[in-house]
């Protein structure tokens, strides 16, 4: 099939590998289209239920498996943790992105998503330090790492699996859907956390209680892996794997086409993964230990913050399927730039309305910006490589911006003692991101196909 260029909205030259999308009506979605909509939210969901339950007990963590004299270097160290997941994610995108460009999307994410569940369900049976000393957070590293080996996989292919089935013109729509399934997790979670300390005495909770909603996984997943399993490969993906050559490397062909769209990724998905682990895994501790509210206004005030984003993120995709997705990152980065050290100071003001006001302020922009990234690091590599190349770029974003946005928040907090201080380190990535799009050839890609 011969390919041609879309017309970037500035005004520059697309790429070569992209053919003007139908500005028909639509046809009618198909069961098939809203089966894999639906297995490709599930499996988000399940991802990040798994991910978000350790920044939501992070001080139980700190306190069962880092016993110590100093709460910060507990903490620091839980943390540190919860950044080890996010470096072995690039190696499970590089992995499972080209096990999917070679075998399909399907069988490979039945493979991550069991084994991110069964990672979890351990979590919750690991015995503390007192029990067994320093293997407890020995263990608990090496579930950590599994964790994110899956979630390298899983936090591409699902996305993919939506985009090469999804209607064209409205991509960014359903693409902020199964993301959107990423921030209902931590909702679901720590209410469920909030239920359980409430219900039961605090040694009870500490003991046992918190283990409930890590025990849950296992289950969880199994039913994802079942709404998958009546699912088939995209047209796209079949007519990619029959044209290809015989000795085809997905990780070869990947870095040799897309060296430069990898890294417009790595920038553009690190802002939001800085963004969105500060929003769902630092925040209810963050409102705890800096801003002084209890646990239990903690976890409701980012429960209520987490349902706004879940809610206002589609808004966002449909709005980026409407103007285009560099318009959305523009304005995206710079409402990050100007609100994000404003909310930090209202999420740390020890007042719980105002406490909402920062965060749902933070979710606003985190949306908007949503609004364009989310369709745009996978629209920007075409079907034959899209698996590794986004894989590979998005999860290094995730280890390089996300997973280590909570250790660098409490550690920013600490040295400085200024509340806000992880505030001024996402406005100055918000400006950074700025005039990476608005002064470097960050393509629009809104349409592409091939």
């Amino acid at each position: 099939m011969v390919l041609k260029y879309v017309e970037d909205v500035s005004g520059t030259s697309p790429e070569s590998s992209t053919v003007k999308a139908s500005t028909a009506a639509p046809s009618k979605t198909t069961a098939m289209q809203k089966r894999v909509l639906a297995g490709g939210s599930v499996g988000q969901f399940i991802e990040f239920y798994d991910f978000t339950l350790y920044g939501l007990t992070a001080v139980i963590f700190s306190q069962l498996f880092f016993p110590g004299g100093n709460p910060l270097t507990a903490m620091l160290a839980t943390f540190a943790t919860f950044g080890v997941a996010f470096v072995v994610r690039p190696l499970g995108g590089l992995f499972f992105g080209a096990l999917g460009d070679r075998i399909g999307r399907r069988r490979v994410l039945t493979i991550t998503l069991m084994a991110i569940g069964g990672a979890t369900a351990l979590m919750g049976l690991l015995p503390s330090y007192a029990q067994i000393g320093a293997w407890a957070p020995v263990l608990l590293v090496l579930c950590r790492l599994i964790q994110g080996f899956s979630a390298g996989g899983e936090s591409v292919g699902a996305p993919s699996f939506v985009f090469e089935h999804a209607p064209v013109n409205r991509r960014g729509f359903w693409l902020n859907i199964t993301i959107a399934a990423t921030a209902l997790p931590s909702v679901v979670a720590g209410t469920m956390i909030l239920i359980l300390s409430q219900s039961m005495s605090n040694e009870m909770f500490t003991g046992w209680g918190w283990r409930l909603p890590f025990l849950l996984a296992l289950p969880l997943a199994m039913v994802g892996v079942w709404i998958r399993s009546r699912t088939e490969e995209s047209e796209a993906f079949k007519d990619a794997q029959a044209g290809r050559e015989k000795e085809f490397s997905p990780v070869r062909e990947a870095f040799r086409a897309n060296k430069l769209r990898m890294v417009q990724v790595i920038f553009v998905m690190g802002l939001t993964a800085m963004g969105f682990y500060f929003l769902s895994a630092y925040f209810v501790s963050y409102v705890q230990t800096t801003g002084h509210l209890s646990r239990e206004q903690s976890l409701m005030v980012n429960a209520a913050a987490l349902a706004l984003y879940a809610v206002l993120l589609p808004i966002g995709g449909r709005l980026g399927d409407r103007f285009g997705r560099k318009p959305m990152l523009i304005a995206g980065s710079a409402v990050l730039a100007v609100l994000s050290v404003p909310s930090f100071m209202l999420v740390t003001s020890g007042n719980l309305g105002l406490a909402l006001l920062g965060q749902s302020l933070f979710v606003l922009a985190l949306c908007v910006y949503g609004g364009g990234c989310y369709t745009f690091f996978v629209e920007i590599f075409t079907t034959k490589t899209r698996f590794t190349s986004a894989a590979v770029s998005y999860n290094a974003a995730y280890a390089i911006f996300g997973g280590t946005a909570p250790f660098v928040g409490t550690a920013l907090v600490g040295a400085s003692g200024v509340p806000h201080m992880p505030g001024v380190y996402m406005a100055a990535a918000a400006a950074v991101v700025l005039l990476l799009v608005t002064l470097t050839k960050v393509p629009e890609t809104r349409g592409r196909l091939g």
